[in-house]
């Protein structure tokens, strides 16, 4: 990163220089992938799942590795700080301007990158859901948490 570019906020630079829950979560409950073709980015999201004292499932521990650009990494290291602790709910509704706009802003042509980091951590949930409606055997089985699931991706 050039020390002129002025283009990236102090956020950005910050969770680019300093990443926040970077690494990798060997038995994670949930993991999402993503990757851009035209700009090479490969974004990989881990997270664990626990229930809170109200019983609502949360996102108890979150880990990213991304292979990218200085926007990719801040907004990976950002989207796991949104989602930490979050009910899965919560953590389903967050948008890539919640992305952007904790980094205070991105580069127009960067905000591809936040849409990436929040649509790789809604991958992970739905990783966790899919494996939860499961039987023993492998066989899919309805659940309310897959249709709430759904209904928070496409309303």
């Amino acid at each position: 990163m050039n020390s002129n570019n002025t283009t990236y906020t102090d956020e950005v630079k910050k969770h680019f220089l300093n990443p926040h829950n970077m690494g990798e979560i060997k038995k994670a409950d949930g993991v999402g992938k993503l990757g851009n073709p035209v700009c090479g980015d490969v974004f990989w999201l881990y997270i664990t799942v626990s229930k809170n004292k109200k019983g609502q499932e949360i996102i108890k521990d979150i880990k990213f590795q991304t292979m990218g650009c200085a926007a990719a990494i801040s907004t990976s290291s950002m989207i796991t700080d949104l989602a930490k602790g979050k009910t899965l709910e919560e953590a389903m509704k967050i948008t890539n301007k919640d992305v952007a706009n904790s980094l205070k802003g991105l580069p127009p042509i960067k905000m591809h990158c936040s849409n990436m980091a929040a649509d790789t951590l809604h991958e992970a949930i739905k990783d966790y859901i899919s494996k939860q409606s499961k039987d023993k055997n492998g066989k899919k089985i309805n659940t309310i948490k897959k249709e709430a699931c759904y209904r928070c991706c496409h309303e």
